[in-house]
C-alpha cells in the first residue's frame, strides 16, 4: 500500500502576518505549526501501513521552513519526504495550489492512497483535498471519519453529513480528506526524533515537476485577494440585568426605542 499524505505549515495563530502588497499570508521567517488537520491524515496512513504494509510519503508545498513540518511527521513514523519549494510557486490560490500538488503527486510514481486534513486553518477553504483528486482525475471521498475497510483494488469509508454518516465504497487510487473524529495522532518517539533529523529531503521545483508555468503561483491564481482589513470594534451596548421579566420589559422598551429612532413602524 503506498500512501501518499499532503500536509501544510501554517502560521500559528498568534502570529499571522500579511503581506501588505500581495495581500496574502507571509510564511518565511513566521512561527508556524503543522496544520492540525493534517496530523490526523498522518495517523490514519501510518495505522493503515501498520496494518497492510507499504509505505508513506509526506508531501508539502512551501518555502524551506516548511522542512520542519515534514521531519515532525518522519519523527511519527512516515517513511519518506517531499518538499515543493520555488518562488514560482509563491503566493499560490486553491486552485493552483491543488494543481501544483497533483503534478508534484504524480513526479512521485505509483500510489494506492492520498490523505489530505480536511482544511487548513489559514485558509478554512476545504478546497484543496477535492482539488487534487480532481486534477489527478481520481475519485474522492470526504470528511471521513473511519476507514471501514481496504482490500486490493477498492476502499470502504465512513464519511460524516450534516445528517449522520454515509458509508462509500471506492475504486483505488483515491483521495480521502480526514476529520478530528477519525483518530488520535500519536506523540514521535525518542527513535522517531533521531531519525527525523537524519531523513533525507527530496526537494521539488517547478522544472521538476513538468508544470505550465503561466499555471502557477500568484500569477497563475484565478482568485485574488483585492482588500484585507480589520473589523472595526463594536461600541455602545449595554448588559441587562434584574429578574427574568424585568429583563424582557427593557428589551422590548430598547427595541421600541431603536424602532422609533430608524423611523419605522
Amino acid at each position: 500500500m503506498n500512501i501518499i499524505v499532503c500536509i501544510k505549515q501554517v502560521p500559528d495563530t498568534q502570529d499571522i502576518r500579511i503581506n501588505p502588497e500581495t495581500n496574502t499570508l507571509m510564511r518565511e521567517g513566521v512561527q508556524s505549526i503543522v496544520n492540525p488537520f493534517d496530523m490526523y491524515a498522518i495517523e490514519e496512513a501510518l495505522r493503515i501501513k501498520e496494518k497492510l504494509g507499504g509505505k508513506v510519503t509526506i508531501i508539502s508545498m512551501g518555502p524551506e521552513q516548511a522542512t520542519e513540518a515534514l521531519r515532525e511527521a518522519v519523527s511519527m513514523g512516515a517513511d519518506e519526504i517531499v518538499l515543493m519549494t520555488d518562488r514560482a510557486f509563491a503566493g499560490a490560490d486553491t486552485w493552483v495550489t491543488s494543481y501544483t500538488l497533483a503534478k508534484g503527486i504524480e513526479k512521485l510514481g505509483k500510489y494506492d492512497l492520498i490523505i489530505c486534513g480536511k482544511q487548513a486553518i489559514d485558509g478554512d477553504t476545504a478546497q484543496v483535498g477535492p482539488g487534487i483528486a480532481a486534477q489527478l482525475d481520481i475519485p474522492q471521498v470526504t470528511y471521513v471519519k473511519k476507514t471501514e475497510e481496504i482490500k486490493e483494488g477498492s476502499a470502504r469509508f465512513e464519511r460524516m453529513t450534516e445528517e449522520g454518516y454515509e458509508i462509500i465504497e471506492t475504486p483505488l487510487p483515491c483521495l480521502i480528506t480526514v476529520v478530528k473524529e477519525i483518530n488520535i495522532p500519536r506523540l514521535p518517539s525518542l527513535k522517531g526524533k533521531i531519525r527525523a533529523k537524519q531523513a533525507p529531503v527530496v526537494k521539488l521545483t517547478a522544472k521538476d515537476i513538468n508544470a505550465e508555468a503561466d499555471k502557477l503561483g500568484l500569477k497563475g491564481s484565478p482568485t485574488v485577494v483585492d482588500k484585507i482589513f480589520a473589523p472595526q470594534k463594536r461600541t455602545g451596548g449595554q448588559i441587562l440585568q434584574g429578574e427574568t421579566q424585568e429583563v424582557v420589559n427593557k428589551l422590548v422598551d430598547a427595541v421600541k426605542d431603536i424602532i422609533i429612532a430608524s423611523g419605522k413602524t
